[in-house]
This record gives C-alpha cells, structure tokens and sequence, in this order.
C-alpha cells in the first residue's frame, strides 16, 4: 500500500545526530530509536534526544508490529547497564529521558530491578558539557511484567516522574498484532495497579492504527485506559518496519487524529498526543508538560 502524502520521514542526518550517535556508540547503548526502526529517529536524535533501550536488544517475545529480534538471552545482564546510560545522560546535557526494554520473560522479575537502578541513575547528573546541572526527569515505558504486581512496585520504587505501559491495539486485534503472552487485559492490568500502588504517578499509554481497527474500536479503547486512571494517550499510525511485519491496513487520515485526540480530552485524559508520525515516547517532555499544566 502506498504511503500518502502526510507521511513523511527524514534521513537521519546533522551534527547533533552525529554527536548523539557518537556518544550512544561509545557507551555501547541500545536505543529504541533504531532497533524498532522508529520514523521520528531523525527528529529526536537532531534534537539532541533518545529513548535508551534496556536490558540488552534481544526480546524474548515475538509481537507481529515489531522488528526488535527474538530470542533467548538466558539471563543475560549487563550489570553495568544503569551507570552507562547515567553517563550517556550527563555527557548529553538530557534534561527528560524515556528508559524501555525488551521483554524479558527469562528473569525471575521480568527486568524491574534494572528499571529502578536506572531511574535512579539518571535522576541527577553532574555538570554536563553545556554547563548544566540538576536533576532529570525520567519516565519508563515498561512491558507488562506477566502481569505480576512486585516488579510493578520495584519499578514505582524509584518514583519515575511517568509510569508507561502500551496497550499497542485495540483489543479484537491484541491476538494478531501481539505475541501470545500478552493480552490486552492484562495490560489495563498493570496500569490499573500502578495506578493503586502509586495514586499520585502519571500514567501513559499508547496504541497504533492501521492494522485493521475500526474508529469505534479505537474509542473504546480510550474509555478502557481511562477506567484505569491512565492519564496521558498516545496514539499513532502503524507502519511496517520489516517485511516480516504485519502490512498496513489503512492510513488514517489526519483530521481523523484530530478527533480523537479531542475525543480522548473530553474523556478526561490530561494530554493527548494523536497524529500520524507519533510514537509513545516521541516529544515526551512536551506532553508531560501539557498533563501537568
């Protein structure tokens, strides 16, 4: 299916990006930015930004949007993972980072202790080479933990300034689109707990479109993640990363993430970030922003 106009991706390219690059190379970090293929990665990383992706680039689920390999790491960690990522901040001058990871359904707590470690890593950095100092505000974007509430409490234990967790589709489609240990429920589970452990954390979800979903379905999945307390949606526009992923079903139009966006508002979310080219970490600090104003 062609793509339409409205869709438009850059290069990656400039000094910034290059500096960025740089310095994620040398403290051998993973990003979201370029495993998952994201189309914003010229966008962020121009800008001087990145989405570290923890716990190694090897996923031990196998979900049909995504084009991180799979496989089985066997407890693999890099123990020094926290204090790399901490020091990738410092040198960047980053005042708002977005830590994620793979699955990892290999560890007895699913990778929270390493959240946390990094969370708190990152909180404060020492003088960076812009001159800056204090403190960084951190959010994570999770995965769903089996469900589990302790991991939930070791992440929320170092006080993230946003608690994410992606419903990623609506839930007639989660079995197609996701593997088969996650569920759609069980994904309004972990942000309804996080939501019970910690009342005053901001929580964010997010799902993409063009896999087949109907507008009314899309809707409903808004009510869904607001009867759980979440507080911030994302929503955008699915597109194939790898030719093993799933095909785009259609390319919704624009005015169409207009409305929704003033549909998810009226709902009570505090921000709602919908368009074709947003991603659930994309312009993060910009939205936390909105929800907190």
């Amino acid at each position: 299916m062609p793509r339409p106009a409205w869709i438009r991706t850059a290069l990656p390219a400039g000094p910034e990006f290059e500096q960025v690059n740089r310095r994620l190379t040398s403290h051998g970090l993973a990003t979201v930015c370029t495993h998952a293929r994201c189309p914003n990665l010229a966008d962020c990383w121009a800008v001087g930004t990145a989405t570290f992706m923890l716990l190694g680039d090897t996923c031990t689920r196998a979900c049909r949007f995504c084009s991180v390999a799979t496989g089985n790491p066997q407890g693999k960690v890099d123990e020094s993972e926290p204090e790399r990522v901490a020091a990738a901040v410092a040198e960047l001058g980053l005042r708002y980072v977005v830590l994620t990871s793979v699955d990892r359904d290999d560890l007895v707590d699913s990778g929270a202790g390493m959240f946390a470690r990094a969370v708190l890593a990152c909180r404060t950095y020492q003088t960076s080479p812009t001159g800056q100092t204090g403190q960084t505000r951190v959010e994570v974007l999770v995965p769903d933990f089996g469900g589990r509430e302790d991991p939930i409490a070791r992440v929320l234990s170092a006080v993230p300034d946003v608690f994410g967790h992606n419903v990623e589709t609506v839930e007639g489609l989660s079995p197609k689109v996701r593997d088969s240990r996650a569920s759609y429920r069980r994904s309004l589970e972990v942000l309804a707990t996080a939501k019970r452990l910690a009342p005053g954390t901001t929580t964010k979800s997010g799902l993409m479109v063009g896999l087949g979903e109907t507008d009314a379905e899309v809707e409903q999945t808004m009510k869904d993640l607001r009867s759980v307390g979440c507080g911030i949606i994302t929503i955008g526009q699915y597109l194939q990363p790898a030719r093993e992923c799933l095909a785009v079903e259609r390319y919704v139009e624009p005015l169409q993430f207009d409305r929704w966006r003033e549909q998810a508002l009226g709902l009570g979310f505090r921000a709602a970030y919908c368009g074709p080219m947003v991603r659930s970490s994309f312009h993060a600090e910009e939205v936390l922003a909105v929800a907190a104003s």
